[in-house]
Parts: C-alpha cells; structure tokens; sequence
C-alpha cells in the first residue's frame, strides 16, 4: 500500500470517528435538550390540590387555566410557569437576591455584591408580612405549585437544559425550593430598570466644571409642552378634593447647574455609574426603556366601544419578558374573583398587563425621579450629619462562589441608604476632593435613597388590578402600586376610559435653584432629604376626557409643576406621531390601532434634513448618499427601496453628528446614545450655529461650528457605510446594520462556545423602526446600530368583544430551547402580525389543541 493510500485511509477512518462523535454527541444533546420538555396533554397529578383544574394550551402554546377555587388557580399557575421557564425563574431568583454568583460562579461575583449593599431580598422579607391575607394565600399557593414541580423531577438536569450545560463547569448545583419572597423580590428587579433619572444626574454632576452651564442647559431642554402634547392636557386634571400639595422644587426650564461641584467629582461620579452597571438589565436599560399605550373612547372607534393598545419597549432576550396566560375560576364570586388574560413574569402569581372581563389596563413608565445620590462625609464609623457624627448601619454579608472560595463584604449604610461606593472596589474613591455648598473634603463615599429600598404593597396591587370590575376598583388597586411609577390607562366594557398615575414619588428640594434629583445632594444636611412622598390623591389622573383620547409614551404628563415629577420626560415624539395619527381619523378600527404601534416615521427628520440638505459639499462621493435624503419622507422600513436607503443614510448621519457633537466633551463611560433627549438638544442647538457644542475640543486652534459638524458628519457617514454596505448607495438598507438578536441571559454571550449560542439564541434578524419611533426598535448611538430595546409584546384589547382582542409575544411561550414554542412567535413579531386572543372559556376551547388535567395527589 503506497503513504498515499496510507493517508488517505488514516483520514477516512478519522474522518468516520468524527462523525460518528458528532452524531452521538449530537443525540446526547437532543436527548437531553428534549428531556425537560413538560407533558402539556393527558393527566398529572399535583399535590394540594383540592380538585381537578384544566391547561388548555392553543398551537403557540398559550395555556390558559380553570380551577375551582383560587388556591389551585394560584397553585396551577405556579406549577405550569415552572414547566416552561424555570430556569428562568431560578436565574432571576438569584440576580435579586445577590446570590447570582452560585449559580454561574465568578463571574456573577461583582453583580453580587451591589445587589446586596441594596438588599433587595432583605427588603422583600419585609414586605411579606404587610400583605393583604389574600395576596399572601396567592403568594403561598403559587409557591407550592413551583415547590411540587420541582419535588417531581429529581434533579436540576430533567428541568432545564442549561442545568446540563452549566453542570460541565458547576457540577454541584442543587435547585433550592422556591419562596414566596422570590417572587416578591423580582418586583424590586423590575423596579430598578424602571426607575427615574439616576443617568442625566449623574452625567449633569459629571460635566459640571467641564463645560458651562449654558451649555448642560441645552444639553438638558425643558420639555416642548407646545410641540408634544403631555398625556393629560386639559387643567382640570385632579380628583375632587385634591388640596394641590406638592413638592418643593422648581421646575427645570433649562435650570443652571450648581457651580459649587468642581471637576474632581467627576471619578466618583463615574465610578457610582460603574457599580451601578454591575446590575444585569432584567428588563433593560437605556433611553429605548419606555412604551407606548394608548385608549380610545366608544365616540371614537368604529366599534363602539373603547379600545386599548399597549406594546412595553424593555430589552430584547430568550425566552422573552413576558409569559402570556389565562386564570379562570370556573365560577366567579369573592372566593374566587379571577377571569383574567394577559401578560405576566414568570415567577409572580396572577397578570401584569391585560384584562379581565370587565376592564383592561395597559403600562407605560412614568419615570418620576425616586433615585437621589448622596455625598455623605464618613469619619471611621460615623457619618456627618447636621453637624453631628452619627454611626453607620452595618452588616456583613457571605456570597458563596460556585467553583471558588465564599467571600465577605461589609455593607454600611447611612440614613438615606446604602453605600455604592463599598460596593466595588473602583467605587471606594467616590467623592474623593469634592467641593459641595462650598464645603470640601477628601473622605466622602456616595449613598443611594431609592423608593424601591422601603417595603411597600405593590404585590395587593396586582391581585386588585386582576379583579378590579370598574374604575373606582382600579384607582383603589392603583393606590397600591407604589413601585416602579406607571402610567396606567384603563378602560371598561361599561364605555369608559382613564389615566392614573400612581407610584411614591418622593418630596424633596433641590440643590440651590436645581430641581430635585438635578445633581447629588450634600448627604450631612437634612435640608435635602425626603420629606414623604407625594399624596395619592394629588397624583394626576383623569375619568372619560372629553377628547376621547388618552396617549402615553413615556412623555410629560401634565404641564402642570405641580406635583414634582421629574425634569427627564421622554421628549415625546413619539408620543405627538401617535397623536397625529389616532387625530387623522374621526373614528378609529382596532386595525388601525395596530397600525399605528408599527409606524416607523423618524421625528427628528423634520428638523434635520433641512440644514443637513443646505450644507455646501464640494463632494460628489458624498453629494450621490446626500441625494438619497431628498425625497425621503422619514420612513425608516425593513426591507429594500428608496426609504430604506435613505434611512440607512440619515441614521448613519446621525450617529457621527452624536459622537462629533457631544463625545468629546462628555466623560468616556457616559457617552451619547442618540435617543430623543439628544434628538431636542440637536433641534435646539440648530438654532444655534456658534454652540459650544459644535467645537470639537479634539481638533486644538481649530472652532468648529453648525455647519462644519453636519459636512464632517455626510462625509464621514458615507465612508463609513461605503466599506459596511457597498459603494452604491441606493442598495443600502436600513435593516442591514439595525438587526435585533435574542440572546440568552446566561448562555448567549459571546464567551460561550458558538454551537451553545446557536441552540438558545434567536437572530440576528433585520428590523424597521428606530429609536424614538414608535415602532420602538431602539439603538445606542455610541455602540452602533444593533438593537438593545424593542417592543417587548403588542397587544389591543377591544372592549366591545374581548375574544376579538389580539395579541403577539416577543418569542414564545416556552423557555427550553429544544421547544416547538421557544421562539415561534419571532417570525410574527418581526412581520407585525398579530394572533387572536380569546379569553372567554368558548373562545378558549375553540382553540385548544392541548389539554393536560391536573389532579389531586393520591398522596
């Protein structure tokens, strides 16, 4: 035999053993990939319950659930969400409890130890105790539900398949049961990604001494109020007997900054940023984080009766936010008041977003400012305090590390909250040689007061919001509600419609002439701590306006300065385009409600184009891009054609003018992302050509102005896209580079084997829309043009027939990857199509595919 034939024999038979490893390994992974998949037809038996409740389950896999009595209904939807996402549960369990780092071992460490200097879960032990007895019983219920799933499968590797995988690294990891308190504690996740302003004052303190205050004025605009209409317009907004308390503070109509702050903030101001970007985004982060919803009265649909639309913009991810589901008591009366559908989270008992069979309520983020930081000056073990030192709270806390030794942290706390600045060690220099209201030191750490660090009974409110029957019902389960702060829209089949806005909102005064929150305050005066939180019944709300017409989109809520909300709205373009476009018609179908929650028209262009289409180009290589934005109509769509050439051009254009503009000027960890607060200062710097700006500092003797930056900008965008897309630029799209991908939490990144990611992720996938449209696909400016937020869910409720309401989820029901239902509603969702949405128990067994009887344990 020649070394030829030798060879080629060798490499055969290597050759088959590859394949033959490759088709085994691959059988282990499907075998163990389908493994967790649950029994979603035939019988079960579930111990406690007290009778037989059905699952049905439609072709997406949609359960919808009937029981006797509401412990089995709360019992029931325990055991059936640990079916399908469990590992999810478990993974958020972890991140809110501060315990992340036993579950993924190191590298969930530094996360670790923020959350438990906050100590969300502590805080979650407090509220249990001060729930109504119902909200408890559900609580209890839904746990033993999850607790008898969990009993049935044995080991962690038959409930999910990422328990296989991370078993590779972390063989030890043995599933705890669950508790009542981790459901609660996800409440508190939710809040911190709701929350206000923490950003813009940290950014405003960070600039400070950096630039002038003329020029943080016009980065930071007063909302348009004349352009951009605030959710309540009319000046009668208030319940009756509202006494018009509010808070202390001025309202920022381009407030000037303190200049008692001198540059040497700036460290510890990015280093507070930085422990507080150790917190994963559960449900994201950024400017994208917001929603649109909106109600439109019976006079003002083609049915008759009112409509409702909701589509949250949270961070994209798989499984995706939300679980779709249906609680039905057979027979509803006090003992068992549930028939609701909708949306919840995985983990908390009863529905978020939906409707039951008398009303339907949508959110959108308020965004009041309930987070103020704090320089406090510490000596030893004591903080300064109205000129006293007084001793610092503190614990120590032990996180255990999968794969490494535990470690301890040592939290300390002052009056106003923990301290951040302990809480890795880059913080521990925050506030080193900070001068504030003339006073300075070299020993200052940094405190976070935050509404969601006091128990409150947000938990009553979600149970009050599902059996709530009318609008006096929903304001009492509104009251509740106390974080995060939500615009709340509501409507009835009784032909109303409404706003409420609920949530502590804290009352406070600002520093100097600033509004409150606009900067960090001087923790050792108590001048500047809250003085309570706003009234209930002094938060802005409305009953059947008489335009017919509620819009919410994260904007303004009233023009009103009164009560103290924030400085920071939305800027509310996409608030005004839904307006216009619910406006354009006397009446409107519940399609064209739906259409609206897709339309993709970029506000800024208005403002834009004009001076971008005016600037002189010797340039023909950039005038052949420039041309593409003459005829465009703002449009920015998926797929090929002019508009998306053009919108490729302008949203390229527009990244370079955010980083020209204000990079060089702003710190490194707090760069531009583009979104609309950047879309009014760009508008209002327009006006003014000789901004400072406009000057690149990076370019020395040389003062750029308006015109210069928005050249540098054409020109720079059409070299950038030339070696992207191609030279020809009426074959670019818009939808090549603005792509969305759903990456798993714990297994989607890009340290992890390409073959893992395939298996649980989803995308990329080319998308339409763009930040601050209302087809909210949101991008940040600074890392480029991929999506980090989008509408998480669309759903429009027709309050005339609920069974003809409609519905589509991110990506599917299920959480396990090897599911029919992980992600098959992606496809829908990037199409803008919709599913119907039955809720009445006919409707529901029309669809039913699936039905597994859960029973009784013989036990």
């Amino acid at each position: 035999m020649t070394l030829a034939r030798q060879v080629r024999r060798s490499l055969y038979v290597t050759l088959a053993l590859v394949i033959v490893l490759v088709v085994v390994l691959a059988g282990v992974v499907f075998g163990q990939g389908r493994r967790p998949l649950p029994q979603t037809a035939g019988t079960l038996e579930v111990s406690g319950l007290t009778g037989d409740v059905e699952v049905l389950r439609d072709a997406h896999g949609i359960p919808h659930i009937y029981a006797d009595t509401m412990g089995d209904l709360m019992r029931a939807q325990g055991y059936v969400q640990a079916q399908d996402r469990f590992f999810e549960m478990d993974t958020r369990r972890h991140i809110t409890a501060g315990r992340l780092a036993e579950l993924v071992g190191e590298p969930g460490v530094e996360t670790d130890k923020v959350i438990r200097t906050m100590g969300w879960r502590r805080v979650a032990e407090q509220e249990l105790p001060m729930l109504e007895p119902k909200t408890r019983r559900a609580l209890a219920a839904y746990t033993a539900g999850v607790n008898a799933w969990i009993d049935e499968q044995g080991s962690p590797s038959a409930m999910a398949l990422e328990y296989t995988i991370l078993s590779l690294s972390l063989p030890e990891y043995r599933v705890e049961p669950w508790t009542s308190v981790d459901s609660l504690a996800w409440l508190k996740a939710m809040a911190w990604d709701l929350r206000g302003n923490y950003t813009g004052e940290l950014t405003r303190a960070a600039l400070q001494g950096r630039v002038s205050d003329t020029m943080i004025a016009e980065l930071y605009p007063a909302y348009p109020t004349a352009e951009h209409v605030p959710i309540l317009s009319g000046k009668d907004w208030r319940p009756e007997g509202a006494k018009g308390a509010q808070a202390k503070g001025a309202q920022a109509k381009g407030a000037k900054p303190a200049s008692s702050s001198t540059p040497a903030a700036t460290p510890a101001l990015l280093d507070t940023a930085a422990a507080i970007d150790a917190v994963p985004a559960l449900l994201g982060r950024g400017d994208g984080i917001g929603s649109n919803s909106w109600v439109v009265s019976g006079e003002r649909s083609t049915t008759g009766a009112p409509l409702l639309a909701n589509d949250p913009h949270l961070g994209v991810g798989m499984p995706g936010i939300w679980y779709q589901m249906g609680l039905h008591c057979r027979q509803v009366d006090e003992a068992c008041p549930l028939d609701v559908s909708g949306y919840t989270f995985a983990g908390v008992p009863g529905v978020v977003i939906g409707h039951n069979r008398d009303i339907a309520w949508g959110f959108t983020n308020l965004s009041p400012d309930v987070t103020d930081f704090y320089l406090e000056q510490i000596t030893g073990d004591e903080y300064l305090r109205d000129g006293r030192l007084l001793p610092l709270e503190t614990r120590t806390e032990t996180i255990r590390v999968a794969g490494g030794p535990s470690q301890q942290i040592t939290v300390r706390s002052t009056g106003h909250g923990p301290i951040l600045s302990d809480a890795v060690p880059s913080v521990a220099a925050a506030g080193d040689e900070v001068e504030v209201e003339g006073r300075a030191t070299s020993d200052y750490a940094v405190s976070l007061a935050w509404t969601a660090l006091s128990p409150t009974t947000t938990a009553d409110a979600l149970l009050g919001l599902n059996t709530a029957s009318n609008w006096d019902e929903f304001r009492a389960a509104a009251k509740d509600f106390a974080v995060p702060s939500q615009n709340l829209v509501y409507a009835d089949t009784a032909g109303h419609i409404g706003y409420q806005a609920p949530g502590q909102v804290p009352i406070r005064k600002g520093v100097g002439d600033q509004p409150p929150g606009y900067v960090p305050a001087p923790g050792w005066d108590s001048t500047y701590d809250w003085k309570g939180f706003v009234p209930f019944d002094e938060m802005p709300t409305s009953l059947d306006p008489p335009e017919g017409l509620l819009v919410t989109a994260n904007q303004q809520v009233t023009a009103s300065t009164t009560p103290f909300l924030t400085t920071e709205w939305d800027s509310g373009y996409r608030s005004q385009r839904i307006h216009d476009l619910l406006e354009s018609d006397d009446q409107v179908s519940p399609d064209k409600m739906a259409r609206v929650q897709l339309d993709t028209d970029n506000g800024l262009a208005p403002a834009l184009l004009g001076p971008l289409l005016e600037v002189e180009l010797d340039d023909p290589f950039t005038e052949d891009a420039r041309s593409l934005l003459r005829d465009w109509d703002g449009r920015q769509p998926s797929g090929a054609g002019e508009d998306a050439a053009a919108a490729m051009y302008f949203n390229a254009v527009w990244q370079r003018i955010v980083a020209l503009t204000f990079n060089d000027d702003l710190p490194a960890d707090l760069q531009a992302s583009g979104g609309s607060q950047y879309w009014q200062a760009v508008t209002g710097l327009l006006a003014k050509p000789k901004s400072g700006w406009w000057d690149d500092r990076t370019t020395a003797g040389v003062v750029e102005g308006r015109d210069e930056i928005l050249r540098r900008a054409l020109v720079d965008a059409r070299l950038d896209l030339t070696r992207e897309l191609g030279k020809d630029p009426t074959t670019w799209r818009w939808d090549q580079l603005h792509q969305v991908t759903f990456r798993h939490q714990v297994l989607g990144g890009d340290a992890i084997p390409a073959p893992v990611r395939s298996l649980v992720n989803s995308g990329p996938h080319p998308v339409g829309g763009g930040s601050s449209t209302v087809d909210a696909t949101g991008w940040d400016a600074s890392q480029g043009f991929a999506v980090t937020s989008a509408p998480s869910m669309r759903m429009v409720v027709d309050l005339g027939d609920l069974d003809a309401s409609r519905w589509v989820n991110q990506t599917g029901a299920s959480g396990h990857p090897f599911s029919d239902h992980y992600d098959d509603q992606v496809d829908d969702w990037l199409a803008g199509r919709t599913h119907p949405w039955p809720s009445s128990e006919a409707a529901v067994r029309e669809v039913t595919q699936q039905t597994l009887t859960l029973t009784p344990s013989a036990q």
